[in-house]
């Protein structure tokens, strides 16, 4: 799943529209349109979406033995 399709899918889930999580990040809503399209929200701007919409960003690397980084 793309990052463009999690976004999506947390905002319908928060019932938040994305021209509303624009004007809470501070951005027009083209400028987030741009960056969800392209894949270039930063870990940053994925934090503070997950916060805005009331839950956690967790990216993370996880192997067999239990290993995360």
């Amino acid at each position: 799943m793309t990052v463009e399709q999690k976004v999506k899918m947390a905002l319908s889930y928060a019932g938040m529209s994305q021209a509303e999580l624009a004007r809470q990040l501070n951005t027009s809503p083209q400028n987030l349109n741009i960056k969800i399209k392209r894949g270039t929200l930063t870990k940053d701007e994925l934090e503070r979406i997950a916060e805005i919409l009331g839950g956690v960003w967790i990216a993370e690397f996880q192997f067999p033995d239990g290993t995360r980084i």
